[in-house]
């Protein structure tokens, strides 16, 4: 079962969602709809069976999120049944799963306790990942076999409390000593989960560097000893939410880490917590995603016995639409995380985005519908004698978790941006020097008109699904024109436009879900020969979140020309210079 790690590599590998922004539908990408290897079905429900059967026995959420930590039976569990070295390779003592399976089980764990798939993920999803993917032979050797059996923790020590998402931000420093032989760490790194129990930690700071004799400070990753003199442990954070996760502040001083256990070379510090983080996103994705089919399987059921007016109120249908646009974003992110999964395990593809906009949307699916469920229930929905409350509770942190939704819609779209942008430069170019440019600015006006004029084309979808690809297709031509008009008018500028970098985001998740859906739907259909009565279950929801989907993107493309931009700015900055959100109500 081992893999080998396959990187995003942005600047060398094809990416579906990058390729929208100009216009450009990548099928190949998407389509077929993956099909686990026999070995992975084989392997996940092996794995799936023997932790339910533990997980009912064993794990009790409310219990830890009363008493705000884990029973020690569980810690041991989790170790025994060899989860805490799902992802590590096979040579290093782990499991060795791809990246398909060790989502699957993933959210398997979150949907059982969402604070235990925080132990569970940040162990190994953000932990000790850095040494998988970037660790030297002697490093993976030295701390791997002992994360793989959860003899070791390990914790992720990125954030600080002046840098969060800024990561050039941060204070956090190593020098090295006057031999070499050691770097002296000093910092504080906050919100690490998993802090309390951690035998190791991936730790990020700045390294001093000559460049042309000016020190610069360069991101570097290390490997650091919880244990070693000068680490220092922080109170328990008291949460909201996923409560029994450890999570404490982690203070350096003078900390010596042999030169060995630098993590890559100086200054590639940012390129690896962005790696990491990338493939961790996945497994919160599918967390959120069978989180929801849980939250949702309660309110169901309670939906089904509630009678109000003489009938259940799960006949209602200001009801049935809860339950209905559930279902069809669940098995749109469903279909999105399997799909990205699939990109991750064939190696090749740049999945930075998509991982992102699984993310992004499966955490706010998660948000949205923990308090549908709680609204279905009414009133014991808010007591904490049922568990919808603890579902609201616990569902809240993944819009924030790995990168906050905000600054990954920032990420999704300014990194989209970047091939269109750098062809209109270049263009931009031709045009001061026209004798010597004239293909280049026929390539350009040639392509400009026939993005203008001829839209994209699904060619790999099944035919009972004509208009839904059109729909999806016709939004992806109305993005790349309106991504091309909104370079021209504003450049540069545009890295300042929150408000656009989150209409081409939302647009680009939008998109990308949809496609996604459009190829699980398909593969559904051909597996039915055709026969749509045999797969209403998919085509109705496929229809459905398409549908929506694509009416969402059309309204965020729109609106790159027409909005009120200029009003929302004003009235948040009235609102930050006085401390004051609107005009109070006078009444005398």
């Amino acid at each position: 079962m081992s893999k080998s790690a396959h990187l995003a590599d942005p600047d060398k590998n094809p990416s579906f969602t990058k390729a929208i922004f100009s216009g450009e539908i990548r099928e190949d990408l998407i389509f077929p709809f993956p099909e686990p290897s026999a070995a992975d079905k084989e392997a996940a429900a092996a794995i799936l069976d023997t932790f339910r059967s533990w997980a009912k026995d064993t794990v009790d959420a409310r219990k830890h999120d009363h008493d705000g930590k884990f029973t020690d039976e569980t810690r041991a569990g989790m170790a025994e049944l060899g989860l805490m070295g799902l992802n590590i390779p096979e040579e290093y003592g782990g499991f060795g799963a791809s990246a398909t399976v060790f989502s699957r089980i993933f959210g398997e764990v979150g949907a059982t306790d969402p604070a235990l798939a925080v132990y569970f993920g940040a162990h190994q999803s953000i932990g000790c990942k850095g040494i998988t993917l970037f660790g030297t032979e002697e490093q993976k050797q030295k701390f791997l076999p002992k994360c793989a059996s959860a003899e070791t923790m390990a914790a992720f020590c990125l954030t600080e409390p002046g840098s969060g998402s800024d990561a050039q931000a941060m204070l956090a420093t190593a020098v090295p000593n006057s031999d070499n032989t050691h770097y002296v760490l000093n910092g504080t790194k906050i919100w690490i989960s998993n802090a309390g129990y951690a035998g190791i930690f991936t730790v990020f700071a700045k390294v001093p560097v000559d460049v042309d004799g000016k020190v610069k400070q360069r991101v570097t990753a290390f490997i650091v000893d919880a244990h070693a003199p000068g680490v220092s442990l922080g109170q328990l954070e008291q949460k909201m939410g996923i409560k029994a996760s450890d999570t404490r502040s982690v203070v350096f001083e003078n900390v010596m880490v042999p030169a060995e256990n630098r993590l890559g070379e100086v200054g590639s510090g940012f390129k690896i917590a962005l790696e990491i983080l990338n493939s961790g996103r996945l497994g919160l994705a599918a967390a959120s995603t069978q989180g929801t089919r849980v939250m949702m399987g309660y309110a169901l059921e309670y939906a089904k016995q509630r009678e109000q007016f003489g009938r259940p109120i799960g006949t209602f249908e200001i009801i049935q639409r809860k339950f209905a646009s559930a279902a069809a974003d669940c098995y749109a992110s469903d279909a999105a995380w399997l799909v990205t999964a699939s990109m991750v395990d064939r190696g090749g593809v740049d999945f930075s985005l998509e991982t992102a906009c699984c993310k992004i949307f499966a955490s706010e699916l998660a948000n949205r519908t923990a308090n549908e469920a709680l609204q279905i229930a009414g009133g014991i929905g808010y007591s904490k004698e049922y568990p919808y409350e603890q579902f609201v509770r616990d569902s809240r942190i993944n819009m924030i978790f790995e990168g906050t939704n905000e600054i990954l819609r920032a990420l999704v779209a300014l990194s989209a941006l970047q091939q269109p942008g750098e062809r209109l430069k270049e263009i931009g170019k031709a045009f001061k020097d026209p004798l010597h440019s004239i293909g280049a600015i026929g390539s350009y006006i040639a392509g400009r008109a026939k993005r203008q004029l001829v839209k994209p084309v699904f060619t790999k979808v099944h035919p009972a699904l004509k208009d839904e690809a059109e729909q999806v297709a016709d939004v992806i031509h109305d993005l790349a024109t309106g991504v091309e008009s909104l370079l021209m008018s504003e450049g540069k500028a545009i890295i300042e436009k929150q408000f656009h970098q989150e209409r081409l985001a939302n647009s680009a998740i939008d998109i990308f879900l949809a496609v996604c859906t459009l190829s699980r739907a398909t593969a559904a259909l051909e597996a039915a020969g055709g026969d749509e009565s045999k797969v209403a279950a998919d085509l109705d929801c496929a229809r459905l979140f398409i549908g929506t989907a694509a009416r969402r993107a059309r309204r965020a493309v729109r609106a790159l020309s027409r909005n009120q931009d200029a009003r929302l700015k004003a009235v948040a900055e009235r609102a930050m210079e006085n401390a004051n959100l609107c005009p109070e109500l006078s009444i005398g």
